[in-house]
Formats: C-alpha cells, structure tokens, sequence
C-alpha cells in the first residue's frame, strides 16, 4: 500500500474552505485538464455517507470509469471516499479541515492506494506516483488562487 500526504494552509475560515470542498461539483476546478475528468452523476450531490460519485477521466489517453463512495462525512471537520470502481485496487482519501488560530484553515489530503496487476503495479508505481504529484500539485494551485 502507498500513501500520499499533503497538507495545505488556506487564509479563509474553515467553515468556507469545507464548504467549497463539500460541493461535488467543484471537483473539475479541482482536476487538472490533462485528466479530462467529467462528473456523471447528476448535480448536486447531496454529500453524505454512502452517497455515490461517477466520473470518468483520461488516465494516459485511456478513458476511465470512476465510481467513489462518500464512506464518513462530518460537516466542517472531515470527509473520506473511497474507491468502489475504477483504476485503482484500493483507493481510500480522507480529507481533515482544522482551524490554524488566526482564521485561516489547514487542509490535508491523506490518500492511500494499491495498484492493481502485481507486480507489475509495483513497477509502474513510480509513474503513478509522479502523476499523483502533479494532480496535488495543480490542486494546491487552484486552492491557493481559489482562497486567497
């Protein structure tokens, strides 16, 4: 199992940043272009456990059927999804708001994985890694623009 950790602080009030990220439809602002992704459930999502998100995106050109489940959702505190269908073996996010004392929130984005088709998704797991990176990469970027 892999794990990708990234913490986030934000300048704005937790209860606008879990707001922003409790919205299922700000998932494409959230994704970079080269993923393609598009959200097929109908919107809006009324966020809560066991509520289902399907998307589809491009994983290197090859088109991709993503199907998320809300597993734990805490107003203002934390959210986990978890993968019930897609590229992934296993696929468990949990997102943690937390007050930082002088207004703004810290945010963190605790993944952890496994890759299907062992051992050669150990082998590939450098690319996936690489590409993750730059998935969080261009999300810290959009969240920083975003609550500036």
């Amino acid at each position: 199992m892999y794990q990708l950790l990234r913490i986030q602080r934000v300048p704005r009030p937790r209860a606008e940043v879990f707001a922003f990220f409790a919205d299922a439809a700000n998932l494409e602002a959230l994704t970079p272009p080269f993923l393609a992704f598009h959200i097929d459930s109908p919107l809006p999502i009324a966020m809560r456990p066991g509520a289902i998100i399907d998307y589809r995106l491009k994983l290197h050109g090859i088109p991709v059927r993503w199907r998320t489940v809300i597993e734990a959702f805490e107003p203002g505190v934390r959210f986990v999804d978890t993968q019930a269908r897609g590229p992934y073996r296993m696929w468990h996010h949990e997102h943690l708001f937390r007050d930082t004392g002088d207004g703004g929130t810290e945010m963190t984005d605790d993944v952890h994985y496994e890759l299907p088709l062992e051992p050669f998704g150990r082998l590939a797991h450098p690319l996936v890694r690489r590409a993750l990176r730059k998935v969080f990469a261009y999300r810290h970027q959009v969240i920083a623009e975003r609550f500036h």
